[in-house]
């Protein structure tokens, strides 16, 4: 799978399993913040959307990881870790 297929997967996953009803695919742009400014996530997102990237990818990621923000930051840095991680 290329990267932009991925990135438009992982924003259908977004919106399903965080049900945000009002907001399509098109009006999430893959290099904006996924939380605070941009597209307005929280905590309680972030844990539900790592349970949603585990079930479909079967990628762990620990809840300590400071490297989970960077990683989270975007659809595309969210992309470019499921790509290397599936790769493994």
């Amino acid at each position: 799978m290329d990267k932009q297929a991925l990135e438009h997967e992982l924003k259908e996953l977004i919106i399903s399993s965080l049900s945000l009803e009002d907001i399509t695919v098109d009006d999430i742009d893959s290099n904006q913040a996924l939380f605070v400014e941009g597209l307005g996530l929280d905590s309680i997102d972030a844990l539900e959307l790592g349970l949603a990237i585990k079930k479909k990818y079967g990628i762990t990621m620990s809840a300590e990881s400071e490297e989970n923000k960077q990683h989270f930051a975007s659809v595309s840095a969210l992309a470019d870790f499921v790509m290397s991680r599936k790769a493994h």
